[in-house]
């Protein structure tokens, strides 16, 4: 008969939570991959940041981000209402609602942060039972084109930008695994493998 210690746990119980943490260089595709998999998946939950930049064009406040004030945003800090938070670019503040996380850990959905190296970092010490992956493009060039071709940041912003994606990509070797966005379905096809869904 087994003692309580060998007794595996149950597979959703909080020990065993399936938090996932997406994140990567700017520019790398993180938000496209990941609208991508809830297309395919909509039953996983993939958390939807607060920030405090303006909306780009096309962009819908409460489906790409929860745009709010710098006002709202030290509330949020004050009432430990965020799992992470990070300022970016040196220009705008971006985090992670805690509510909604905890929230359907507790249903035990999947769960899907796709936040930027600082948040991720963050969320390795605040919530340590989270995987981490990191979205790599396949080189250098091709995270360059996919900046530029984005067409949404003035060259001294794009400039800004690619200087931070090279620190950023020194950081591979924080991460428990590695997935190199090139053709978007064989990246999604990836995620789901990695996520068990």
């Amino acid at each position: 008969m087994s003692t309580p210690e060998q007794t595996p746990p149950p597979s959703h119980t909080p020990d065993r939570a399936r938090v996932f943490v997406v994140s990567g260089p700017t520019a790398v595709g993180k938000g496209t991959v990941c609208a991508r998999l809830r297309e395919r998946h909509p039953e996983v939950f993939v958390s939807v940041s607060v920030t405090t930049r303006d909306p780009r064009p096309g962009e819908v406040d409460g489906v790409h981000y929860h745009f709010v004030s710098d006002e709202q945003f030290d509330e949020l800090i004050d009432n430990d209402g965020l799992l992470e938070w990070a300022l970016v670019h040196r220009r705008a503040r971006y985090g992670t609602p805690r509510q909604p996380v905890e929230d359907a850990v507790a249903r035990g959905q999947v769960v899907i942060l796709e936040i930027d190296l600082q948040g991720a970092r963050q969320v390795r010490h605040s919530y340590p039972q989270a995987r981490h992956i990191f979205l790599a493009p396949p080189n250098w060039d091709e995270l360059v084109r996919r900046l530029v071709g984005r067409g949404t940041e003035t060259a001294e912003q794009q400039a800004e930008r690619l200087e931070t994606a090279k620190r950023e990509l020194e950081a591979i070797k924080e991460f428990d695994e590695v997935v190199t966005n090139g053709e978007i379905e064989e990246t999604v096809d990836r995620l789901v493998e990695l996520t068990g869904l």
